[in-house]
């Protein structure tokens, strides 16, 4: 990996991707160690983390991770996501993060040397590129070992560095999920704050 300690550096983590990526592998993120992991590598000035919420409820599930990341140095970027039910009859919730993640990522630019995206989704193309234009140097954490890959070639492409989600989440792995049978079909979306639940009992 190539990292500088004297990078002023920023992370911006799309929490559904870094979610469903994680569990695909078989375990869940430790916050904490996840941003020491990089505190170790450079100057982390700011860490975003991304998500949308749900406020049809008067108790969501991510408030427990929300109320976590805020007093412990992450940035909390959410949005109301909507609610629907898909074509098989199941509820699901739509909340896109990606202008909120690429305007902040277009305003940290000037000030940073090295961005760090955790996410596959290959919209984010534009913007690194757009970001690296500025002389800032782009790394996209995913997994191309999940079933199926959670990251888009063009993405990957587009980046400085590619690093493997699962050659790194021994740094930050709170505990190993018991081993599933893989399934052919993409698993079910599942909302990303229901790995944090439990984070306060450390």
């Amino acid at each position: 990996m190539f990292f500088q300690p004297q990078d002023r550096l920023c992370l911006f983590i799309d929490g559904t991707s870094l979610y469903s990526a994680s569990r695909n592998l078989g375990f869940e993120v430790d916050y904490r160690k996840l941003l020491q992991f990089f505190r170790s590598k450079s100057n982390v000035l700011r860490a975003y983390y991304y998500s949308a919420v749900l406020d049809t409820e008067e108790y969501s599930p991510l408030k427990p991770l929300t109320d976590w990341l805020v007093y412990n140095g992450y940035t909390l970027v959410t949005k109301n996501a909507r609610e629907f039910i898909d074509h098989n009859g199941r509820r699901r919730v739509r909340g896109n993060m990606d202008v909120e993640l690429t305007v902040d990522m277009m305003e940290m630019a000037p000030h940073i040397d090295h961005a760090v995206l955790f996410s596959g989704d290959s919209d984010f193309r534009r913007v690194l590129e757009a970001v690296q234009r500025q002389g800032v140097r782009a790394t996209v954490v995913g997994s191309i070992k999940t079933t199926p890959p959670l990251i888009g070639d063009e993405l990957r492409r587009q980046a400085d560095q590619f690093i493997e989600l699962a050659d790194i989440a021994t740094h930050f792995m709170r505990r190993q999920i018991e081993n599933r049978p893989q399934r052919t079909p993409a698993p079910p979306v599942r909302h990303p704050a229901d790995q944090m639940s439990e984070n306060d009992d450390e």
